[in-house]
Protein backbone atom coordinates (compact mmCIF):
# COMPACT_ATOMS: atom_id res chain seq x y z
CA UNK A 1 0.00 0.00 0.00
CA UNK A 2 1.47 3.44 -0.47
CA UNK A 3 1.53 6.00 1.66
CA UNK A 4 -1.84 7.40 0.67
CA UNK A 5 -3.76 4.48 0.79
CA UNK A 6 -2.06 4.17 4.34
CA UNK A 7 -4.08 7.10 5.46
CA UNK A 8 -7.77 5.52 4.86
CA UNK A 9 -6.53 2.08 6.78
CA UNK A 10 -7.64 3.05 10.70
CA UNK A 11 -11.34 4.55 9.86
CA UNK A 12 -12.51 7.57 7.78
CA UNK A 13 -10.23 9.98 6.27
CA UNK A 14 -10.33 13.71 6.68
CA UNK A 15 -8.11 15.23 3.98
CA UNK A 16 -7.66 19.22 4.57
CA UNK A 17 -6.63 21.74 2.23
CA UNK A 18 -4.86 24.96 2.23
CA UNK A 19 -3.16 27.03 -0.60
CA UNK A 20 0.84 27.01 0.18
CA UNK A 21 1.66 30.47 0.96
CA UNK A 22 -1.37 31.83 1.82
CA UNK A 23 -0.46 34.04 3.79
CA UNK A 24 3.02 33.22 4.47
CA UNK A 25 4.80 30.24 3.96
CA UNK A 26 6.10 29.87 7.23
CA UNK A 27 2.41 30.15 8.59
CA UNK A 28 1.27 27.25 5.67
CA UNK A 29 3.94 24.62 7.90
CA UNK A 30 2.45 25.92 11.20
CA UNK A 31 -0.98 25.61 9.93
CA UNK A 32 -0.30 21.92 8.40
CA UNK A 33 0.71 20.84 11.84
CA UNK A 34 -2.33 22.12 13.80
CA UNK A 35 -4.56 20.77 11.23
CA UNK A 36 -2.43 17.01 11.94
CA UNK A 37 -3.05 17.77 15.71
CA UNK A 38 -6.93 18.41 14.88
CA UNK A 39 -7.06 14.87 13.42
CA UNK A 40 -6.00 15.08 9.49
CA UNK A 41 -4.93 12.30 7.85
CA UNK A 42 -4.29 13.59 4.89
CA UNK A 43 -3.04 16.82 4.04
CA UNK A 44 -3.68 18.59 0.84
CA UNK A 45 -1.60 21.93 -0.38
CA UNK A 46 -2.80 23.74 -3.22
CA UNK A 47 0.11 25.49 -5.39
CA UNK A 48 -0.93 28.99 -6.36
CA UNK A 49 -1.69 29.90 -9.72
CA UNK A 50 -2.81 32.76 -11.89
CA UNK A 51 -5.81 30.50 -13.27
CA UNK A 52 -7.00 28.22 -10.83
CA UNK A 53 -10.55 27.11 -12.88
CA UNK A 54 -11.16 24.66 -11.00
CA UNK A 55 -11.79 26.38 -7.58
CA UNK A 56 -14.48 29.23 -6.39
CA UNK A 57 -13.42 32.59 -5.15
CA UNK A 58 -12.45 31.74 -1.75
CA UNK A 59 -9.68 29.94 -2.94
CA UNK A 60 -9.00 31.98 -5.84
CA UNK A 61 -8.71 35.06 -3.57
CA UNK A 62 -6.22 32.67 -1.35
CA UNK A 63 -4.16 31.78 -4.67
CA UNK A 64 -3.78 35.73 -5.20
CA UNK A 65 -2.34 36.30 -1.59
CA UNK A 66 0.00 33.05 -1.77
CA UNK A 67 1.29 34.82 -5.03
CA UNK A 68 1.70 37.95 -3.81
CA UNK A 69 3.59 36.81 -0.74
CA UNK A 70 6.18 35.11 -2.99
CA UNK A 71 5.09 31.50 -3.03
CA UNK A 72 6.38 29.18 -5.98
CA UNK A 73 6.84 25.65 -6.60
CA UNK A 74 10.19 25.33 -5.72
CA UNK A 75 9.47 27.33 -2.03
CA UNK A 76 6.73 24.54 -1.75
CA UNK A 77 8.84 21.62 -2.32
CA UNK A 78 11.19 22.99 0.50
CA UNK A 79 8.13 23.48 2.63
CA UNK A 80 7.30 19.89 2.41
CA UNK A 81 10.68 18.58 3.13
CA UNK A 82 10.83 21.03 6.17
CA UNK A 83 7.55 19.34 6.91
CA UNK A 84 8.63 15.78 6.38
CA UNK A 85 10.65 16.67 9.64
CA UNK A 86 8.01 17.11 11.31
CA UNK A 87 5.11 14.57 10.24
CA UNK A 88 4.65 11.56 8.34
CA UNK A 89 0.91 12.39 7.65
CA UNK A 90 0.92 12.01 3.41
CA UNK A 91 0.72 15.38 1.47
CA UNK A 92 -0.26 15.64 -2.07
CA UNK A 93 -0.32 18.89 -4.09
CA UNK A 94 -3.08 20.20 -6.32
CA UNK A 95 -1.87 21.97 -8.96
CA UNK A 96 -2.72 22.81 -12.63
CA UNK A 97 -0.85 21.28 -15.85
CA UNK A 98 0.60 24.19 -17.37
CA UNK A 99 2.99 25.03 -13.83
CA UNK A 100 3.84 21.52 -14.42
CA UNK A 101 4.59 21.24 -17.80
CA UNK A 102 6.84 24.22 -17.13
CA UNK A 103 8.70 23.16 -14.12
CA UNK A 104 9.42 19.82 -16.59
CA UNK A 105 7.22 16.70 -16.14
CA UNK A 106 10.56 14.71 -15.03
CA UNK A 107 11.61 17.48 -12.71
CA UNK A 108 8.31 17.77 -11.04
CA UNK A 109 7.89 14.67 -10.07
CA UNK A 110 11.03 13.46 -9.18
CA UNK A 111 11.68 16.32 -7.14
CA UNK A 112 8.38 15.38 -5.75
CA UNK A 113 9.50 11.86 -4.89
CA UNK A 114 12.90 13.39 -3.39
CA UNK A 115 11.33 15.85 -0.78
CA UNK A 116 8.20 13.73 0.29
CA UNK A 117 5.26 14.67 -1.95
CA UNK A 118 3.14 11.41 -1.80
CA UNK A 119 0.10 12.28 -4.21
CA UNK A 120 -0.41 15.01 -7.45
CA UNK A 121 -3.90 16.54 -8.55
CA UNK A 122 -4.48 18.11 -11.65
CA UNK A 123 -7.77 18.99 -12.37
CA UNK A 124 -7.28 20.30 -15.86
CA UNK A 125 -5.76 17.16 -17.11
CA UNK A 126 -8.33 15.06 -18.29
CA UNK A 127 -8.64 11.13 -17.79
CA UNK A 128 -7.81 10.23 -21.28
CA UNK A 129 -4.57 12.87 -21.43
CA UNK A 130 -2.93 11.55 -18.43
CA UNK A 131 -0.97 9.23 -20.06
CA UNK A 132 1.19 12.56 -20.75
CA UNK A 133 2.81 12.67 -17.11
CA UNK A 134 1.38 9.05 -15.34
CA UNK A 135 3.99 7.47 -16.94
CA UNK A 136 7.02 9.86 -15.39
CA UNK A 137 4.39 9.68 -12.02
CA UNK A 138 4.74 5.80 -11.58
CA UNK A 139 8.11 5.49 -12.03
CA UNK A 140 8.94 8.27 -9.30
CA UNK A 141 6.32 6.30 -6.90
CA UNK A 142 3.53 9.25 -7.21
CA UNK A 143 0.25 8.67 -7.41
CA UNK A 144 -1.26 10.28 -10.12
CA UNK A 145 -4.80 10.89 -7.97
CA UNK A 146 -7.92 10.67 -10.19
CA UNK A 147 -10.79 12.98 -9.91
CA UNK A 148 -14.73 11.19 -10.62
CA UNK A 149 -17.65 13.68 -11.54
CA UNK A 150 -21.44 13.35 -11.49
CA UNK A 151 -20.83 13.65 -15.22
CA UNK A 152 -18.21 11.08 -15.29
CA UNK A 153 -20.92 7.64 -15.90
CA UNK A 154 -19.73 6.68 -19.26
CA UNK A 155 -16.32 6.36 -18.06
CA UNK A 156 -16.41 5.66 -14.27
CA UNK A 157 -14.51 1.62 -14.68
CA UNK A 158 -11.76 3.07 -17.16
CA UNK A 159 -11.14 5.80 -14.71
CA UNK A 160 -11.10 3.48 -11.55
CA UNK A 161 -9.58 0.67 -12.32
CA UNK A 162 -6.26 2.82 -13.42
CA UNK A 163 -6.80 4.86 -10.43
CA UNK A 164 -3.73 5.00 -7.80
CA UNK A 165 -3.62 6.57 -4.25
CA UNK A 166 -7.61 6.97 -3.89
CA UNK A 167 -10.48 8.65 -5.92
CA UNK A 168 -11.19 12.48 -5.77
CA UNK A 169 -15.14 12.19 -5.86
CA UNK A 170 -16.50 15.66 -7.28
CA UNK A 171 -19.98 15.90 -4.90
CA UNK A 172 -21.18 18.78 -7.80
CA UNK A 173 -20.94 20.08 -10.57
CA UNK A 174 -18.99 23.90 -10.59
CA UNK A 175 -16.25 25.05 -8.75
CA UNK A 176 -14.77 24.49 -5.05
CA UNK A 177 -17.03 26.31 -2.07
CA UNK A 178 -18.90 26.13 0.77
CA UNK A 179 -22.59 24.80 -0.55
CA UNK A 180 -26.04 24.24 2.14
CA UNK A 181 -26.67 21.03 1.04
CA UNK A 182 -25.20 18.40 -1.40
CA UNK A 183 -27.76 16.79 -4.36
CA UNK A 184 -25.86 14.92 -6.19
CA UNK A 185 -26.66 11.29 -5.92
CA UNK A 186 -23.74 10.35 -4.56
CA UNK A 187 -24.65 6.78 -2.90
CA UNK A 188 -25.41 5.32 -7.14
CA UNK A 189 -22.07 7.48 -8.03
CA UNK A 190 -19.83 5.53 -4.73
CA UNK A 191 -21.51 2.63 -5.38
CA UNK A 192 -20.38 2.28 -9.37
CA UNK A 193 -16.58 2.74 -8.06
CA UNK A 194 -16.78 -0.01 -5.64
CA UNK A 195 -18.18 -2.25 -8.11
CA UNK A 196 -14.79 -1.86 -9.75
CA UNK A 197 -12.16 -1.33 -6.97
CA UNK A 198 -11.54 -1.04 -3.31
CA UNK A 199 -9.60 2.12 -3.87
CA UNK A 200 -10.15 4.62 -1.41
CA UNK A 201 -12.95 6.87 -2.32
CA UNK A 202 -12.70 10.91 -0.58
CA UNK A 203 -15.65 13.47 -1.40
CA UNK A 204 -14.60 16.67 -1.93
CA UNK A 205 -16.49 20.50 -3.10
CA UNK A 206 -18.66 21.86 -0.80
CA UNK A 207 -18.69 20.17 2.35
CA UNK A 208 -18.13 22.23 5.33
CA UNK A 209 -20.00 21.14 8.51
CA UNK A 210 -20.01 17.82 10.93
CA UNK A 211 -23.37 17.02 9.61
CA UNK A 212 -22.43 16.76 6.00
CA UNK A 213 -19.29 15.60 7.06
CA UNK A 214 -20.66 12.47 9.08
CA UNK A 215 -23.60 11.98 6.39
CA UNK A 216 -20.98 11.84 3.66
CA UNK A 217 -18.81 9.53 6.04
CA UNK A 218 -21.52 6.93 5.82
CA UNK A 219 -21.26 6.95 1.98
CA UNK A 220 -17.15 7.11 1.57
CA UNK A 221 -14.21 6.52 2.84
CA UNK A 222 -12.90 10.05 3.58
CA UNK A 223 -13.96 13.52 3.40
CA UNK A 224 -11.92 16.40 1.68
CA UNK A 225 -12.34 19.75 3.06
CA UNK A 226 -10.49 22.84 1.59
CA UNK A 227 -12.57 26.33 1.38
CA UNK A 228 -14.17 26.05 4.95
CA UNK A 229 -10.50 25.58 5.90
CA UNK A 230 -9.17 28.43 3.41
CA UNK A 231 -12.16 31.05 4.44
CA UNK A 232 -10.97 30.55 8.33
CA UNK A 233 -7.29 31.55 7.11
CA UNK A 234 -8.63 34.79 5.66
CA UNK A 235 -10.79 35.48 8.17
CA UNK A 236 -8.13 35.44 10.75
CA UNK A 237 -4.52 35.27 9.07
CA UNK A 238 -1.50 34.98 10.60
CA UNK A 239 -3.74 33.88 14.10
CA UNK A 240 -5.96 31.19 12.36
CA UNK A 241 -4.09 28.50 14.05
CA UNK A 242 -6.15 27.58 16.66
CA UNK A 243 -9.09 27.96 14.49
CA UNK A 244 -8.29 25.53 12.77
CA UNK A 245 -7.15 22.51 15.24
CA UNK A 246 -10.81 23.40 16.56
CA UNK A 247 -12.08 23.17 13.06
CA UNK A 248 -10.39 20.27 11.89
CA UNK A 249 -11.04 18.49 15.58
CA UNK A 250 -14.52 18.99 15.23
CA UNK A 251 -15.03 17.58 11.64
CA UNK A 252 -12.39 14.60 12.60
CA UNK A 253 -15.12 13.82 15.46
CA UNK A 254 -18.15 13.83 12.90
CA UNK A 255 -16.05 11.35 11.05
CA UNK A 256 -15.62 8.86 13.95
CA UNK A 257 -19.35 9.47 15.89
Amino acid sequence: MSNIKNSFANGKAFIGFLTGGDPSLEKSEEFILEMVRGGADLIEIGVPFSDPIAEGPVIQAANIRALAAGATIDRLFQLVRRMRGQTAVPMVFLTYLNPVYRYGYEKFFETCRLVGVDGVIIPDLPYEEQIEVRPTASVNEIDLISLVAPTSENRIKEIVLNASGFLYVVSSLGVTGVRKEITTDLTSLLQAMKAVSDIPTAVGFGISTPAQAAYISRLADGVIIGSAIVKIIEEHGNKAGRYLYEYVKSMKDALLA
